[in-house]
C-alpha cells in the first residue's frame, strides 16, 4: 500500500511510470541497507556466485583440489545446497581430511540434507576433537538440527550448553525457547526469549545488524511496529505529496481559458 502511494505520487509529478517505480524500489533497498537488512545484498550474492563459477570450472580440470572443493561445499551450504555440499565433503573425507574444519560441516550439511544419524557422528567426532570448536558452534548446529529433525529434548541439551559458553548469544537462546516451548515449557521459553532481547538491546550495533532477524523473532512486536510506522509515514508523505500537486494542478486549471460554445463553431 505504501509503496503503490509513493509510485502513484511520483509518478504524477514526474509523469514517467517506469522511472517512479525504479526509484521506489532503489529508495526502498537503500532503507533496507541501513536499517532492517532483510533483502539479500545483490553484489555480495553476485561476487560468491562468480567465486563458486571458478572453483567449479577449477575442479572441472583438477577434480582431486581438496581445497577447492572444500571452499566450494562452503559456498554451498550458505546456498543451502546441502546435496551438493555432501558430494564435495564426503571426496574430501575419503581423501583423508578427517580434520575438525572437515566434519564440522559435513555435519551441518547432514543435517540439511535430512540425514540427522550422519550428522550426529560427524559433529560428535569433530566435537571430541576439537571441544572449544569456534566457541561451541557446534552445540548451535546440533540443537538447529536435533529441532528441525523433531528432537526438542536433545535440542534443549545442545543448546543449554552453547548459551552457557556464549551467554550474549541471541540466536542461541531463540532456538534454546522454540525447544523449551516444543517439550511444554512456555516459563523457560518466555525467560530465554527475555534474556535475547536484552543481549541483542546492549550488543554493538554491527552486532545488531547481524542478530537483528533473531531478535526480532524474540519480540515480534518490534518488527510490527515498525511496519506500522513506515505505514503511517508512506501514507504521510503520499497525501503530502497529493496535496501538493493539487495545490499545483487546481490554479493552473483556473487559469486556463474556457474552451468555446458548441454553437460557436458553426457560426450560431
Amino acid at each position: 500500500m505504501t509503496t503503490w502511494l509513493l509510485w502513484m505520487a511520483l509518478s504524477s509529478a514526474t509523469h514517467r511510470p517506469l522511472l517512479s517505480l525504479a526509484l521506489v524500489l532503489a529508495g526502498g533497498f537503500v532503507v533496507d541497507r541501513f536499517t532492517t537488512g532483510f533483502l539479500p545484498d545483490p553484489v555480495r550474492r553476485w561476487v560468491r556466485w562468480r567465486r563458486a563459477a571458478r572453483l567449479e570450472a577449477t575442479l572441472s580440470v583438477n577434480p582431486h583440489d581438496r581445497q577447492a572443493r572444500a571452499e566450494l561445499a562452503s559456498l554451498y551450504l550458505e546456498r543451502r545446497r546441502y546435496g551438493r555440499a555432501v558430494l564435495l565433503l564426503k571426496a574430501n573425507l575419503e581423501a583423508g581430511d578427517d580434520d575438525p574444519a572437515t566434519l564440522f560441516p559435513m555435519g551441518v550439511a547432514c543435517f540439511g540434507a535430512g540425514h540427522k544419524d550422519q550428522a550426529e557422528v560427524f559433529l560428535a567426532e569433530a566435537q571430541r576433537r576439537a571441544p572449544g570448536f569456534r566457541q561451541g558452534v557446534i552445540d548451535l548446529e546440533l540443537g538447529r538440527g536435533r529441532l528441525a529433525a523433531g528432537d526438542a529434548d536433545g535440542a534443549r541439551e545442545a543448546l543449554t550448553r552453547y548459551c552457557q559458553s556464549n551467554r550474549s548469544t541471541v540466536e542461541g537462546r531463540v532456538l534454546l525457547a522454540r525447544a523449551l516451548a516444543a517439550l511444554g515449557d512456555a516459563p523457560g521459553a518466555a525467560e530465554h526469549k527475555r534474556l535475547a532481547w536484552a543481549s541483542y538491546a546492549s550488543s554493538p550495533r554491527f552486532v545488531q545488524r547481524r542478530e537483528r532477524r533473531w531478535a526480532w523473532r524474540a519480540r515480534p512486536s518490534r518488527p510490527l511496529a515498525y511496519a506500522a510506522l513506515t505505514l503511517a509515514l508512506g501514507l504521510g508523505l503520499g497525501l503530502g505529496l497529493g496535496l501538493g500537486l493539487a495545490r499545483v494542478a487546481v490554479p493552473a486549471l483556473s487559469r486556463a481559458p474556457p474552451s468555446a460554445a458548441p454553437g460557436a463553431a458553426d457560426g450560431e
